[in-house]
């Protein structure tokens, strides 16, 4: 009888190869988790597996890793934080805030391995549930249940995490609320209680589900660089 591998915590580079670095030991590993590489922790994605050996593209620069570094999975995948104040950011290609990175390290360079939140957690948000949602309707994924006055342009609509339904035990009344606080809570119709922050995780390989998919008929119309005119490239 075959003896069962359990599933590792960590594992250790044995191959870098530019943003390509291979890890052995990552038994129990996912395709696509997001995984921590190195002693400075870069942030990396496993893109291929076999058996316990896994190649990772690593989203930060390489250089410095040497064989034997230690490989941290997270058992999570690479996703995004979507929730108010996502519009009032600039962030890097892994969402991560430019303008927090600026402050937290006092320069324009992004530090290697830097771990910031995307999303501040501490701001208060106003929140206004919506008046068709109350205790005791019923509610799907993708029903926006409460807005938030994101910035002077932007209403902030908030919805059920897709996928999940229920009908409302307790939402929570107008006023001011942060990303860590519960908002919402549902009776699942298996009887289970589900608490939602106004805060969704989701997968950056999943596409998010829609209604419908509306065509594009019309074009993306652009200016001019009119500079090129005074200094036309030869």
């Amino acid at each position: 009888m075959d003896a069962v591998v359990a599933d590792s915590d960590a594992g250790v580079i044995v191959q870098v190869s530019g943003p390509v670095v291979v890890a052995e030991k990552m038994q129990g590993s996912a395709m696509y988790e997001l995984v921590r590489v190195g002693t400075l922790r870069l942030i990396g994605e496993i893109i291929r597996l076999e058996t316990d050996t896994a190649t990772i593209q690593v989203y930060e620069e390489t250089s410095g890793l040497c064989v034997g570094d230690p490989v941290e999975r997270t058992r999570q995948p690479l996703s995004v934080m979507l929730g108010p104040g996502v519009m009032n950011q600039i962030f890097d290609g892994i969402q991560r805030p430019l303008e927090v990175i600026v402050k937290q390290s006092g320069t324009v360079f992004i530090p290697r391995g830097i771990d910031v939140k995307a999303l501040d957690m501490e701001i208060q948000w106003p929140f206004r549930p919506s008046p068709n949602y109350t205790v005791g309707t019923l509610i799907t994924g993708g029903d926006i249940f409460g807005m938030v006055k994101e910035n002077e342009l932007i209403d902030h609509a908030l919805m059920l995490y897709p996928g999940k339904s229920g009908r409302i035990k307790w939402i929570a009344p107008a006023g001011s609320y942060n990303l860590k606080q519960k908002i919402i809570e549902i009776e699942t119709p298996s009887g289970q209680s589900e608490e939602f922050t106004m805060v969704q995780y989701w997968p950056v390989r999943n596409p998010r589900p829609v209604a419908e998919k509306l065509a594009g008929d019309y074009p993306l119309l652009t200016g001019q660089r009119v500079l090129d005119a005074l200094f036309p490239s030869v």
